[in-house]
């Protein structure tokens, strides 16, 4: 395993995960939105800093979606238990889906050497900067300095659903467009 600047990073949002579950029960809903966020930076940061000082690797390329999944994943949990919700729980269920699907999808595209065909878009890009931001305002759920933080949350939830299901279809439709379909 290569350790650099951008692991390190993602190592630190999946040791966030942790910190975010102990705030979410202890009853701090700051701390674990303020942990969930500052680990949603480190995605953007580390993907930055891999490009920017040539510390692209194998095992970061890996290790990277694992964590954002991870975290994406938990949060998701801890709010659905939470609320109860049957449109929070089915965004989730649509969201954590759609990870499932597309990871399957990317290693059997690796396995017939088309990994190309389910490279990331710019759009998952944008679905994953909406779920950071719908969630860590759901985790915190409640006004701040009069801004209506769990009302934004749930539109963006909304927001983030929708990219995600668009999102599955173009990684699905790039995977098998074009193809023959005598494989089984």
């Amino acid at each position: 395993m290569i350790f650099n600047l951008p692991i390190f990073l993602t190592l630190l949002r999946i040791g966030a995960i942790p910190l975010v579950i102990a705030f979410f029960f202890m009853g701090y809903p700051f701390a674990a939105s303020i942990t969930f966020s500052l680990a949603g930076i480190t995605d953007w940061a580390d993907g930055y800093y891999a490009r920017k000082l040539d510390l692209e690797s194998r095992f970061g390329a890996f290790l990277d979606p694992v964590a954002d999944k991870l975290m994406v994943t938990v949060a998701l949990i801890l709010i659905v238990g939470r609320e109860a919700n049957l449109w929070i729980t089915l965004a989730a269920c649509f969201i954590i889906g759609r990870e499932i699907v597309i990871s399957a999808l990317r290693e059997w595209m690796a396995e017939t050497g088309q990994s190309s065909k389910v490279a990331v878009a710019s759009l998952g890009k944008i679905k994953t900067v909406a779920q950071i931001l719908s969630l860590s305002f759901l985790l915190y759920n409640q006004p701040l300095f009069g801004l209506p933080l769990r009302e934004m949350g749930l539109v963006l939830l909304a927001i983030a659903t929708a990219l995600t299901i668009i999102s599955m279809f173009q990684y699905l439709a790039s995977a098998f467009g074009g193809q023959n379909n005598n494989e089984h």
